[in-house]
């Protein structure tokens, strides 16, 4: 009878291979990966996912060692032994309206900040809007950043309900502990007075919804500054549009007995309607009205004439809402941090 030939146990000495990694039945592990590439296992599994932390010579060798070993990474089986998804929901407040389009510098500046840093850590981005928060990759995200607050804060109390961490772009509010960036807007507000006080304006509209944490603390820093040296009416647009601030104007202009010589806007678009609607009465900006916008939106530079506005760096916002997300997550210590906003003069 013949003899059968010797049976290959993958477990055996013989089944290591020359690196002294032993491979059991065909699987090979991440440790064994950088055993073999002589790096750590962190650097194997950001250089699997392209991580910029890893130079671009360590990425192709592990990449091209990982392909001749057959090794994939296997996301799903490692997110269910950590308990985590590896992903953040960025969920938009705001409702794209004809007027006021998701493709603005807001939020879109911030989402390209939170987007650069998120992914250098190795998580992905989920986006969503308020509206669509039932959604499994919503549900099983490891936190959340909130773009907006929503008028009274609404937004924030909704997704506090979740319990996972929570960052929100805005202004902090008195006797919240929710994690909060955003820009110094009281310091706009001040900004945007001084430079009608400049001018020698003194009765002048502010223009924009204050039930908003963010347009409250600008109004509140611009009255503040024109304390003694002009009156202020709060005008209260329900939507950050072109068409929203052309109305308020015009219904303003319409009152027999009403005269401004300022207008503060709460956004670039209000601001521009305001604009337009002054030019329909034949009113000059800036020789008889001054017009301020909030935002620096690109549109500002390229209006006729040239708007004036309060600056936001956005991007800087969106990744330092990214880092602050991720020290959450982490456990480690986070506050609340305001960036700071700077006039841009222009011809208005």
């Amino acid at each position: 009878m013949r003899s059968q030939p010797p049976v290959f146990n993958p477990l055996s000495d013989d089944a290591l291979n020359k690196t002294g990694v032993r491979r059991t039945e065909t699987v090979l592990t991440m440790e064994d990966l950088a055993k073999m590439a002589g790096v750590s296992k962190i650097t194997v599994s950001r250089a699997l996912r392209d991580s910029p932390l890893v130079t671009v010579e360590t990425r192709e060798k592990i990449r091209q060692l990982a392909e001749q070993q057959g090794y994939r990474l296997n996301v799903s089986a490692r997110n269910l032994r950590m308990r985590r998804s590896y992903s953040v929901a960025v969920v938009v407040e705001m409702t794209p309206v004809k007027g006021r389009p998701m493709s603005d510098p807001y939020p879109l500046e911030l989402l390209g900040g939170i987007t650069q840093e998120l992914t250098t850590a190795g998580y992905s981005v989920v986006l969503t809007s308020k509206q669509l928060m039932d959604t499994a990759p919503v549900q099983g995200a490891d936190g959340m950043i909130l773009l907006g607050q929503g008028s009274h804060g609404e937004a924030v109390r909704t997704l506090q309900k979740t319990g996972l961490p929570l960052v929100v772009w805005g202004a902090p509010e008195p006797g919240s502990d929710t994690i909060v960036v955003g820009s110094d807007n009281r310091k706009g507000g001040v900004s945007a007075a001084q430079r009608f006080i400049e001018q020698g304006r003194s009765k002048l509209v502010f223009l924009g919804d204050v039930d908003h944490a963010e347009v409250q603390e600008r109004c509140a820093g611009f009255i503040d500054a024109m304390n003694g040296h002009g009156t202020v009416h709060i005008m209260r647009p329900k939507a950050f549009t072109f068409e929203a601030g052309f109305d308020c104007i015009s219904s303003l202009l319409k009152k027999k007995g009403t005269s401004f010589d300022g207008v503060f806007a709460a956004s670039d678009l209000l601001a521009m309607g305001a604009i337009r609607a002054l030019a329909e009465k034949n009113m000059r900006v800036p020789e008889q009205v001054s017009v301020i916008g909030y935002d620096d939106t690109p549109g500002a530079v390229s209006f006729v004439p040239p708007l004036t506005s309060v600056h936001q760096y956005l991007r800087d916002g969106g990744v330092l809402l990214a880092r602050k997300m991720l020290d959450l997550m982490n456990g480690n210590p986070v506050a609340s941090e305001m960036l700071p906003t700077t006039l841009m003069v222009r011809q208005t």
